[in-house]
């Protein structure tokens, strides 16, 4: 931790009607989450198309394909208890309870399916963040490029066919991706390999999201939209999304690249967000 940083307790509220969508990270005076400018979530029916609502939405079970962000996020969660929810599906079940101890949040995650069931999780939380923004993780882990950064590489650059392109951070392929703005009209998605943590630094502002989640590949994708996207009418939008798994789409995971539930039945994992101001 930087000298002189002090912690800043931080609050998370969640609408469990809504795919259990995280609506509020409030701390120091300061909202995290960002709010997109897409109408309609409150209207949205199993299966229908992802809106863009902002917050941090649970992605299951993938991110990209089929279902679009998964199949849990425009379903209706029921609350068991304090701070827990669960949804049912006919493949799954996932419960998750948010607490905070001294100001940190933690969400406990339990997926009960199958053994063998294989599956992508991501906590797609988008950040109001400044230009000025950056993202912090180990220099040279090796990081996956998805086919909409083709564009901005030579031509000829990626591989045909190839549903990445990997490099290390946080230039993979030459594209500084550390920075989170200004807006230059680009808008990539990434996925950091084994890369548990990762901090957000905003200013005095830092915030810390590390996954636990023993024997599972552990990620955090990267949507930097600066201005890029959708190519009708681009907004911004910086996700910074801890992930089990190493691919955005389940249909391209290879052996290693999903989750698997094991012979128990059950999978746990736990997200644990913190955050710090420089004073």
């Amino acid at each position: 931790m930087v000298t002189g940083a002090k912690p800043v307790p931080l609050r998370a509220a969640y609408d469990a009607e809504h795919g259990g969508r995280w609506t509020s990270l409030h701390g120091g005076g300061r909202e995290w989450l960002w709010r997109g400018p897409e109408p309609g979530r409150h209207e949205v029916r199993p299966d229908d198309a992802f809106i863009d609502a902002g917050g941090l939405e649970e992605c299951l079970p993938t991110v990209r394909g089929r279902p679009d962000h998964g199949e849990v996020w425009s379903r209706p969660w029921r609350t068991v208890g304090p701070g827990t929810v669960v949804v049912h599906r006919p493949t799954f079940v996932l419960t998750r309870r948010i607490s905070d101890s001294d100001g940190v949040v933690v969400a406990d995650y339990r997926l009960a399916a199958d053994p063998g069931h294989r599956f992508v999780w991501a906590a797609h939380a988008l950040l109001d963040l400044s230009p000025s923004a950056r993202l912090e993780a180990p220099t040279g882990v090796q990081t996956r490029l998805h086919p909409e950064a083709a564009a901005l590489l030579p031509p000829g650059s990626w591989p045909t066919g190839a549903p990445w392109l990997t490099g290390p951070w946080p230039a993979p392929a030459g594209l500084t991706l550390d920075t989170l703005g200004p807006d230059d009209g680009t808008a990539l998605g990434a996925v950091l390999l084994d890369c548990p943590r990762v901090q957000v630094i905003d200013g005095v502002d830092r915030l810390t999201l590390e996954l636990e989640c023993a024997d599972q590949p552990r990620s955090t994708a990267l949507w930097r939209n600066l201005g890029g996207w959708p190519t009708d009418r681009p907004y911004r939008s910086v996700g910074v999304e801890p992930m089990l798994g190493a691919a955005f789409d389940l249909a391209d995971a290879g052996p290693a690249d999903a989750a698997v539930v094991p012979p128990t039945g059950e999978v746990a994992w736990r997200l644990t967000i913190s955050a710090h101001r420089i004073h």
